[in-house]
């Protein structure tokens, strides 16, 4: 999209939004895959591996969640302000030209 036009609708924002959630389900994947690994795994070194890489990935987690609530894009402790986002998110992208 135009930069122009997605400073005058707003989509500048709500664009950084959906990638910066998109990121942040990617993390949680990866994490959910690395627990999931570990469980599985066959060897104390593996185990030991994946261990390690559960711990980068949770980390990476916490600062993109970090970052998501700096910018008010992510209320994890507040469902209800969470939903009220989701329906204004989602309110936005029905009413899009095109």
């Amino acid at each position: 999209m135009n930069p122009i036009v997605e400073k005058l609708t707003g989509m500048n924002v709500l664009t950084d939004q959906v990638i910066a959630m998109d990121l942040l389900n990617a993390a949680k994947s990866g994490v959910r895959n690395y627990a999931f690994a570990i469980t599985e795994s066959g060897t104390p070194e593996i185990k030991e591996t994946l261990m390690r890489h559960l711990e980068e990935a949770l980390d990476l987690h916490e600062q993109i969640s970090n970052y998501l609530t700096k910018k008010g894009w992510y209320h994890a402790h507040e469902p209800n302000e969470q939903l009220i986002l989701n329906l204004k998110n989602i309110n936005t992208a029905l009413n899009l030209p095109g």
